[in-house]
């Protein structure tokens, strides 16, 4: 399991380079001869994705290391520590995108070439398809750096939309609305600002083990009680490292018990939890005495 998780993670985050890469590239052209900056803007952009991407997939290899002396619990946390690095690039991008397109509002230039309106439907297309992709993925290997890097993705088509809706204003009223697609720039690296910090909140929490799994809880509560001599559960806490899931659960048994036969009972509790939700790697089970 675990390494089938790495392996789709690692073949997401590749499709994210090179898609990325060629995009960047044909947007950057494309802005160059059509006059729109917008569209430089979106290069920009796609530009700093190429690298992002290439720092998600050395996260993904490097929290999927087995756990050692040193780092027991594995290497899980480095995810969340590339999305900061990630959402940083996003961040870095929007400030040069608003900056670039508040000098070129104050400064006269020609109108985009329509054939932009073109190049820019494809890439909208395009993006959006990534955006899909790397989100089905992320959510198929609980992968918080992966939906980071979709993310991107479906920012890279906003900011392609809002370039689209500019350049065709300016194309439809013609002089006086050159600055229209600048207009359009200057708005999507407020989007991408916006989803930066989207992208953020969940990478926090999951550094500081914040409770976001009550579902997982749902689920590993109502799982435990179908274990033969588990008779309710108790204090119920799950962490996430990478894409893997720690839990420790209090669980509740027959006062007379001996120690051997609380011991097996938890012992298959925690085998019979990580093989129904294969993305937990850990199970600390305390027996607690049960009280009707």
């Amino acid at each position: 399991m675990i390494e089938n998780n790495e392996r789709i993670a690692t073949k997401a985050s590749l499709i994210s380079i090179f898609g990325n890469l060629a995009l960047a590239l044909i947007k950057g052209i494309t802005g160059v001869l059509g006059n729109s900056f917008a569209l430089i803007a979106d290069a920009i952009e796609s530009s700093g994705d190429v690298v992002s991407s290439i720092i998600v997939l050395f996260g993904i290899k490097y929290s999927n290391k087995p756990p050692d002396e040193n780092h027991p619990y594995g290497h899980g946390k480095a995810e969340p520590l590339v999305t900061f690095i990630a959402v940083g690039f996003l961040i870095v991008a929007a400030s040069i995108i608003a900056i670039q397109s508040i000098n070129n509002i104050q400064t006269p230039h020609k109108l985009p070439e329509p054939f932009t309106l073109i190049v820019l439907g494809i890439i909208i297309l395009s993006k959006e398809i990534f955006y899909r992709i790397i989100l089905s993925r992320s959510k198929k290997t609980h992968s918080t750096s992966l939906k980071a890097d979709a993310w991107h993705h479906r920012s890279d088509a906003l900011t392609s939309l809002a370039a689209f809706i500019g350049i065709t204003i300016a194309l439809i009223f013609g002089k006086g609305y050159e600055n229209a697609d600048d207009w359009a720039a200057l708005f999507a690296s407020f989007v991408i600002l916006y989803n930066s910090y989207l992208i953020f909140r969940p990478a926090l929490g999951e550094i500081m083990d914040e409770d976001m799994y009550n579902d997982m809880i749902d689920k590993i509560r109502e799982i435990a009680t179908t274990v033969e001599g588990i008779k309710a559960t108790e204090k119920c806490f799950v962490r996430k490292s990478g894409m893997w899931y720690y839990v420790d659960l209090h669980a509740e048994v027959k006062a007379q018990l001996t120690v051997e036969e609380g011991h097996n009972i938890a012992r298959n509790l925690k085998h019979t939890l990580i093989k129904e939700i294969p993305n937990i790697r850990g199970v600390l089970v305390h027996i607690e005495p049960f009280e009707s």
